[in-house]
């Protein structure tokens, strides 16, 4: 199952990066493998972010709506 948590999603991929940096003569099959699963993990890793991005829109058009005075450095 693919992590959803950003943070947990970043922590499988160091793993990975871990791994290969471990190896003294990596194997391709395995190399393979990793390259596979990190490449799931990015995809997953951007559509986490896009949906965070998207909550962060939605607050903030909702204190729009509620005349919430917004910093100037949100807007």
């Amino acid at each position: 199952m693919e992590p959803t948590n950003l943070t947990e999603i970043l922590k499988e991929l160091e793993k990975i990066n871990s791994w290969f940096d471990q190896q003294q003569e990596i194997d391709v099959e395995q190399g393979l493998e990793k390259i596979r699963e990190g490449i799931r993990l990015v995809k997953a890793s951007r559509i986490r972010l896009k949906e965070i991005e998207n909550e962060f829109e939605e607050i903030k058009k909702e204190l729009v709506e509620d005349n919430t005075p917004l910093p100037n450095d949100i807007n």
